[in-house]
C-alpha cells in the first residue's frame, strides 16, 4: 500500500472530504475517491469519515491507495532542462507537453521519471508517485518548477506556497485586447458542477483565488500579459482569464472554439519563480525565456 498524509490548510476548511481529495489528486476521479473512503482507506485524525464530512484547519488526512496504485516508477533518461541544483533544491524548466508526475494510465515519460534518472535524491513526502514535487504546472504549460531533494526542503518550500510568499510570474497570450494596463482577478475557483475535469469560478465548494496581471504588449486581436499568482489553484490563470472573457490562446479546455493558430496547447509560460532557500534563508529568483513556438506567434502578430 502507498500511504500519503495531507494536513488541511486554512483555505480548505470549506471543503467536504471527497471534494477536497478530488481537488488534491486531480488525476483521480471523485468516484474513485469515494470508493477509497467507503472502503476505510481514508482517515481524518485517525477516524473513518464519510465522504461529505467537512474539514477543519489542521486536520490530518491519511490515504492508503489500493494495490493497483502501488507501482514502481522507473527512472528514464529523458532530457530535461535543470537550470539550478544544489543539495536541497533543483529548478527545472519544463517543456510543453510533459506531464509532471505519473498517474493512472500514464506511468512513464513524465518529469518525475526524468528526475529519478537525473537528480536521484528526491523528497518522499508526497509518496512514490510524486517524489520531489512541491507544486505543479499543467501538461501544456511550460516553465519553471521548484523540486525538493529532501523532506526538510520540501516542507519549507510547501510552507512558502501555502503562505503565498513565493514569487511566481507567468507570460500568457490571451484573446482580445485588454484596455486596462493592469488588474486583479479575485474570484473563487472550484470544480465545475457538471464536468469534474474542469475548474470554474464558483461560490460553492471553492477556494479563494487571486491573480494579478499587467499588459506587456497589445496586438490587433490579442494581448500579451504577465500574470502573478497570489494563490495557486488548479488551472488558475486559465480559468481566471476565461472569467474576464480573455481566455489564453491555444487553451483546448477553456479557450475559444475556433483557434487561429495550430498549437499543441495554451500559450502560457511559467517565466519566473522566486523563493527563500530552505537551508540558507536567502532569497533566490530564476527566470526563463519564452519558448520558441510562443515567440513565433508573437513575431507573426507583429
Amino acid at each position: 500500500m502507498e500511504k500519503i498524509r495531507i494536513v488541511v490548510g486554512e483555505e480548505d476548511v470549506k471543503d467536504r472530504l471527497d471534494l477536497f481529495l478530488a481537488d488534491y489528486f486531480e488525476d483521480i476521479s471523485r468516484s474513485s475517491i469515494q470508493k477509497l473512503i467507503k472502503g476505510g482507506k481514508v482517515q481524518v485524525n485517525g477516524k473513518n469519515p464519510k465522504a461529505k464530512s467537512s474539514l477543519k484547519d489542521g486536520d490530518t488526512v491519511d490515504i492508503e491507495f489500493e494495490d493497483e496504485e502501488e507501482l514502481v516508477i522507473e527512472p528514464e533518461n529523458i532530457p530535461i532542462d535543470i537550470v539550478y541544483e544544489d543539495e536541497d533544491v533543483a529548478i527545472v524548466n519544463k517543456k510543453q507537453g510533459m506531464v509532471v508526475h505519473p498517474a493512472a494510465g500514464n506511468y512513464s515519460g513524465t518529469l518525475v521519471n526524468a528526475l529519478l534518472y537525473h537528480v536521484k535524491e528526491l523528497s518522499d513526502i508526497n509518496g512514490s508517485m510524486r517524489p520531489g514535487i512541491v507544486h505543479r504546472i499543467d501538461k501544456d504549460t511550460s516553465g519553471l518548477l521548484m523540486i525538493a531533494k529532501n523532506n526538510e526542503a520540501h516542507e519549507k518550500l510547501a510552507e512558502q506556497l501555502k503562505e503565498h510568499t513565493t514569487n511566481r510570474r507567468y507570460m500568457a497570450l490571451v484573446e482580445g485586447v485588454i484596455k486596462e494596463e493592469r488588474g486583479t482577478i479575485d474570484a473563487p475557483i472550484g470544480r465545475h458542477p457538471t464536468d469534474r475535469k474542469k475548474m470554474t469560478v464558483i461560490d460553492s465548494n471553492s477556494k479563494d483565488a487571486v491573480t494579478h496581471f499587467a499588459v506587456v504588449e497589445r496586438y490587433s486581436n490579442y494581448t500579451l500579459i504577465e500574470a502573478k499568482l497570489e494563490t495557486g489553484r488548479t488551472h488558475q490563470i486559465r480559468v481566471h482569464m476565461k472569467f474576464i472573457n480573455h481566455p489564453v490562446v491555444g487553451d483546448k479546455v477553456y479557450g475559444v472554439r475556433n483557434q487561429k493558430f495550430n498549437l499543441e496547447g495554451q500559450l502560457l509560460h511559467a517565466k519566473t519563480i522566486g523563493f527563500i532557500h530552505p537551508r540558507t534563508g536567502e532569497y533566490m529568483e530564476f527566470s526563463s525565456e519564452i519558448p520558441d513556438y510562443f515567440q513565433d506567434i508573437l513575431r507573426k502578430l507583429k
